[in-house]
């Protein structure tokens, strides 16, 4: 039975989340051959206050605090197209 767990920054909406989970299901599905009713996954939200990257909050590095690293930098905790 496989097991995905997935931690997210920040907050994904019902509809984000459940594209996800038809995404990674499926992905199990074609590629490891696994039964979709046995892939179970589990999405954690954490707070931007609760995780650093670059010796950073990313809470404060989105609230734009001074010497703190800009997404357009390749920052890899970056939104897409931010």
């Amino acid at each position: 039975m496989p097991f995905v767990s997935i931690r997210l920054t920040g907050n994904a909406t019902r509809e984000q989340k459940a594209g996800i989970v038809a995404d990674v299901t499926s992905s199990l599905v074609t590629r490891l051959g696994k039964n979709p009713a046995a892939v179970q996954i589990v999405i954690e939200e954490v707070s931007t206050e609760n995780y650093g990257a670059g010796g950073k909050l990313l809470a404060d590095r989105d609230a734009g605090v001074a010497g703190a690293a800009s997404p357009s930098q390749g920052d890899a905790h970056a939104a897409p197209g931010r």
